[in-house]
């Protein structure tokens, strides 16, 4: 099938469309964007530097990709946005191009970005994360695979979320959130383990049972965090998710949220 463009988009002739995109009106793509198949912009949707998405991508009003970034330390060169397939970007999101010449902002998979949400530049996101409304990411942020991060929360440059986390609303996160756990308040603090999260993406009684005694050495013991898991890799099971959290904590730049 064809694409379908309304007339009063604005679409740079050397800008690649893949097959059956829906582009609405008055929206603007520049000449070094390239969106894949069945991409559907719904109005007034810009997208412009070298940026390129995924098929099957979704573009909810006003939402921004691939500008210029907002870091004052920028001084020129060729920067991109790279961005995969079946993800939501609702009415407002930004996603910033990167600061260095060279550098990238990389968004996944299957990710639904909710209303006014922000990815700044050189940010690098993995799949299936879910950010609420006016949630916000500053540079050089980390997000792994499966994070939900609540509204109004603000992640601060450098940090990295865990996969399988869960940030609360209206945190000021700060340092790193280890993956499986619950990160809330300001400055957030690791609560507990994403329970509730954990079950629902199907992880065995034995891997939630794991991570509760991991948490409770961590965080709950007054040890530091080199002494918490030496004793965790000495005293708990040999599973790929206790593996992940020490490697993880392990090669904190910032430190954990404690």
């Amino acid at each position: 099938m064809a694409n379908r463009i309304h007339p009063s988009a604005v679409i740079d002739p050397a800008a690649v469309l893949g097959d059956e995109c829906e582009i609405g009106p008055f929206c603007v793509i520049g000449a070094q964007v390239r969106l894949g198949d069945r991409c559907r912009l719904h109005s007034h949707v810009v997208i412009d530097g070298v940026t390129t998405l995924g098929s099957d991508n979704e573009l909810f009003p006003f939402a921004c990709l691939g500008l210029k970034t907002q870091d004052l330390k920028w001084k020129g060169g060729v920067t991109r946005v790279e961005i995969g397939d079946r993800n939501v970007f609702r009415e407002n999101v930004t996603v910033h191009s990167a600061t260095a010449d060279g550098g990238v902002t990389r968004v996944g998979s299957d990710n639904h970005f909710l209303a006014y949400v922000h990815l700044a530049h050189d940010v690098q996101l993995g799949s299936h994360i879910v950010m609420s409304n006016v949630a916000t990411l500053a540079g050089h942020v980390v997000v792994e695979d499966h994070v939900v991060i609540g509204g109004l929360a603000a992640v601060h440059q450098f940090c990295r979320i865990g996969k399988f986390s869960m940030i609360g609303g209206c945190s000021k996160v700060v340092q790193d959130i280890p993956p499986f756990m619950m990160g809330d308040g300001n400055p957030a603090e690791t609560r507990f383990i994403n329970k509730v999260g954990l079950e629902r993406n199907g992880f065995s009684p034995e891997a939630v049972k794991a991570l509760t005694q991991a948490y409770k050495i961590l965080f709950r013991e007054g040890l530091t965090v080199s002494n918490a898991l030496t004793q965790i890799e000495a005293e708990l099971p040999k599973l790929p998710e206790l593996e992940h959290l020490v490697a993880f904590c392990r090669s904190s730049a910032r430190g954990i949220s404690k």
